[in-house]
C-alpha cells in the first residue's frame, strides 16, 4: 500500500475533508488532493504533522512508498541538474561571441561563468549516476523515468558503451561549434 492510499484510508477514517486537513496541517486543499492522487509527496514536516493529526506512526503513514520516494526525489534532482546543465551550456555558446565582441576578454569572463555552472551541474550529474551506478544511456532514461534500471544493466556492453560515450561527446561538440559559428553569423550580420 502506498502513502496516497494511506491518506485517504486516515483521512476518511476520521471523517475528515481533504479542506479540512488541509486546514489543520496549514496546506492548501489542492495540495491534499495532489498527495492522495501521487502526484506529489508531502515534505517530512508535512508527514509529521500527518501522523500526528491521524495519531498514527510515521511507518503506519507511509508504509512502503519510502523507496518510492527516494526514487521521485532522485529523480527530480537528476533532472532539474540536466537542465540547469543543458541551459547554461546552451548560454554558453550562445552568449560567447557577442560578449566578447561588445567587453573583449571581459565577456569571455561573463560565458567562462555560464561555462562553470553547466559543469558544477555536470559533476553533481556524474555523482548521481555514480551513487546509483548508472552508466549508460539506457540506465540514464530508466531511471529518469521510473523504471527498473536491472533490465538495462543486464544489457551493458562495456565496448558499445565506450563508442556510445565517444559518439556522444563528438556530437555534443560538433552541435556546440555549429550552434557557435551560427551565433556567428547572426551576430555579424545583425550587428556589424
Amino acid at each position: 500500500m502506498n502513502f496516497s492510499k494511506q491518506l485517504k484510508i486516515y483521512r476518511e477514517r476520521d471523517g475528515l475533508s481533504q479542506e479540512e486537513v488541509a486546514e489543520k496541517i496549514y496546506v492548501t486543499r489542492q495540495t491534499i488532493s495532489k498527495w492522495e492522487n501521487d502526484h506529489t509527496y508531502p515534505d517530512i514536516h508535512n508527514l509529521i504533522a500527518l501522523s500526528t493529526l491521524f495519531e498514527v506512526s510515521l511507518d503506519e503513514l507511509i508504509k512502503g512508498d519510502v523507496e518510492n520516494m527516494r526514487q521521485t526525489i532522485g529523480v527530480a534532482k537528476f533532472n532539474k541538474h540536466t537542465g540547469v546543465m543543458f541551459v547554461f551550456m546552451i548560454m554558453t555558446v550562445i552568449s560567447i561571441v557577442p560578449l566578447m565582441d561588445l567587453w573583449g576578454w571581459y565577456g569571455v569572463g561573463i560565458s567562462l561563468v555560464f561555462w562553470v555552472i553547466s559543469m558544477v551541474a555536470a559533476l553533481k550529474i556524474e555523482k548521481m549516476k555514480k551513487m546509483e551506478n548508472i552508466q549508460t544511456y539506457a540506465e540514464i532514461l530508466a531511471f529518469t523515468e521510473g523504471k527498473n534500471i536491472q533490465a538495462a544493466r543486464e544489457k551493458r556492453d562495456k565496448k558499445r558503451d565506450r563508442v556510445n560515450k565517444i559518439k556522444i561527446v563528438l556530437v555534443f561538440t560538433l552541435t556546440s561549434a555549429i550552434i557557435c559559428l551560427i551565433s556567428v553569423f547572426i551576430w555579424n550580420w545583425f550587428f556589424r
